[in-house]
C-alpha cells in the first residue's frame, strides 16, 4: 500500500517513486527496448494519421517517442526540453499539426504518460529547481505553471518542494547526529543547491538555511564538446564569398546544436536552400553540406547521444574516442579530459560562484558543513567534484543514487506529511 508519492519532473529525465506503509521506497520502472528503466526520458512524439473523414492526432512520451520519431522523423513533431520553458514568459504556446498547445498542457500530456493511475487520498509531492534554466527565468512564474500543469493532467493538489531538499531528505535516512548539508543537484538543464539542518529521529526535523541555482547542467557540457569538435568540421568559423566581399559563415546555423531537436527547427526549404547558397561560396564547401545531410536527414539525436557517451567515458577515462559517421562526414577524434574541462571551464567558474552564492545565503562558509551530497548524471564528472573537494574537503563528499535521489526524497517528504 502507497503512503506517498515523489515526481521528479526533469529537463532530460524523469523518475517517480512510491513510499511504502512500511517505510520501503520503489521507484518505477519502465519499458525501454527490451529492458527496464528507473527513469523516463522528457520527450514527446507526435504525428498525423488519416482515417475515414477524419485526421487522428497519436503521440507516445519517453523512450517510445524517441523510437517513433526515429522511426518517421519527416512526419512527425518532437518535443523536449519543456521544463527549460517554464519560466520563459515569452513561450506560451505551439502548434502541433495545427492544433494549439500551450506549455502547460504540453507538460501535462508528458506528465500523463509518465505517471498512469496513482493511487487516490494520498500526498503527492512534486520538485521544481531552485532557479529555473534560461537567461530571462521568472522563477515565481515558472513555478506556477508547473503547478498549473500538473492540475491540467489532473493532480490538483500537489506539494512542490526543491528537488535539492528531496535529495537532501533522502541522504539525512543515513545521518544518526544533527548535520549541516549541502545538497548540489545536477540535472539535464540546472544545477541547484541547498543547505539544510537535518536533525534525525522521530521529529525527523529539517531547517532550510539557503539555496542557490543556476541554469547550467549537463546538456550545457554536452553542447561544449559538439561546439569545439563538431561544429568547426561543419563550417563554423569559416568564412564564405558572395559578390566579390568575404564574410563569416553565420554562427546562428550552429546555435541549433544547444539542444538536438533544435537542429529539426531548421529543416525547412527556406534555411536548406540559405546553408547550400553559402556552401557554394565557403572555403570549404563540403562542410556546410554535411551540415545540410545531418539536417535533412534528422540526425541531430545519434550525434547527441555519442557526444554524451564520450562525456560520461570521460569521468571514468583520461581519454575516449569519438567516432560519429554520416554519409560524407565522419569524425574520428581522441577527446581527452583535459580538453574537455578546458572547455567546460566558464561553466564550471560560474558553477562555483553558485555555490558560494548558497553559502552567503545561509551566511555560511564551508567549514560550517558537515556533508556534501552530490546527486545527478553531471555529479560523475571528476572537474565538478574537485570543485567541491577544494571548498569542503574530500572526506565530505558523499553521494548514491544519482539518478533517483530527488524523486525518493520527495517521496520521503509526503510520507512524513502523511505522518
Amino acid at each position: 500500500m502507497a503512503k506517498a508519492i515523489g515526481i521528479d519532473f526533469g529537463t532530460t529525465n524523469s523518475v517517480v517513486s512510491v513510499l511504502g506503509a512500511d517505510g520501503s521506497i520503489a521507484t518505477r520502472k519502465h519499458a525501454a527496448g527490451a529492458s527496464l528503466t528507473e527513469t523516463f526520458r522528457s520527450i514527446l512524439c507526435f504525428w498525423e494519421e488519416e482515417k475515414p473523414g477524419r485526421t487522428v492526432l497519436h503521440h507516445e512520451a519517453g523512450p517510445a517517442a524517441i523510437q517513433a520519431y526515429l522511426d518517421d522523423p519527416l512526419d512527425s513533431r518532437l518535443i523536449m526540453s519543456m521544463k527549460t520553458y517554464l519560466a520563459q514568459r515569452s513561450f506560451s504556446e505551439t502548434r502541433i499539426f495545427l492544433r494549439r498547445y500551450t506549455l502547460e498542457r504540453l507538460v501535462a500530456t508528458f506528465l500523463r504518460s509518465l505517471l498512469g493511475e496513482l493511487p487516490a487520498g494520498i500526498p503527492i509531492v512534486v520538485g521544481r529547481p531552485v532557479r529555473f534554466a534560461g537567461d530571462h527565468a521568472d522563477d515565481e512564474f515558472g513555478a506556477a505553471r508547473l503547478r498549473a500543469a500538473y492540475a491540467e493532467a489532473g493532480l490538483h493538489d500537489v506539494t512542490v518542494a526543491f528537488e535539492p531538499e528531496g535529495a537532501g531528505y533522502r541522504f539525512a535516512r543515513t545521518l544518526e547526529r544533527a548535520a549541516t548539508v549541502l545538497v548540489g543537484d545536477f540535472g539535464g538543464g540546472t544545477s541547484d543547491f541547498s543547505l539544510m539542518r537535518f536533525e534525525p529521529g522521530a521529529a525527523r526535523r529539517v531547517v532550510p538555511l539557503g539555496h542557490a541555482g543556476i541554469g547550467i547542467a549537463g546538456d550545457v557540457f554536452d553542447y561544449r564538446i559538439i561546439d569545439a569538435v563538431i561544429s568547426p568540421l561543419l563550417g563554423k568559423g569559416d568564412s564564405f564569398t558572395v559578390m566579390g566581399k568575404r564574410l563569416p559563415v553565420p554562427p546562428d546555423y550552429y546555435a541549433a546544436f544547444a539542444r538536438w531537436h533544435r537542429l529539426s527547427l531548421m529543416r525547412t526549404p527556406r534555411m536548406l536552400r540559405e546553408i547550400a547558397e553559402v556552401a557554394h561560396g565557403a572555403d570549404h564547401p563540403e562542410r556546410l553540406r554535411n551540415l545540410i545531410a545531418l539536417i535533412d536527414d534528422e540526425r541531430g539525436y545519434q550525434l547527441y547521444q555519442t557526444v554524451a557517451n564520450a562525456k560520461a567515458a570521460l569521468s571514468h577515462h583520461e581519454t575516449t574516442r569519438l567516432d560519429f559517421r554520416h554519409r560524407d562526414f565522419a569524425v574520428d577524434i581522441e577527446l581527452t579530459r583535459r580538453d574537455f574541462e578546458t572547455w567546460i571551464a566558464g561553466d564550471l567558474a560560474r558553477i562555483a560562484e553558485t555555490v558560494d552564492q548558497a553559502l552567503a545565503s545561509a551566511g555560511l562558509d564551508p567549514t560550517s558543513v558537515d556533508h556534501v551530497f552530490l546527486t545527478g548524471g553531471t555529479s560523475f564528472v571528476p572537474a565538478v567534484r574537485a570543485l567541491f573537494v577544494d571548498r569542503f574537503g574530500a572526506r565530505k563528499l558523499v553521494g548514491g543514487g544519482e539518478f533517483v535521489s530527488v524523486a525518493e526524497g520527495l517521496a520521503l517528504i509526503g510520507g512524513d506529511m502523511a505522518g
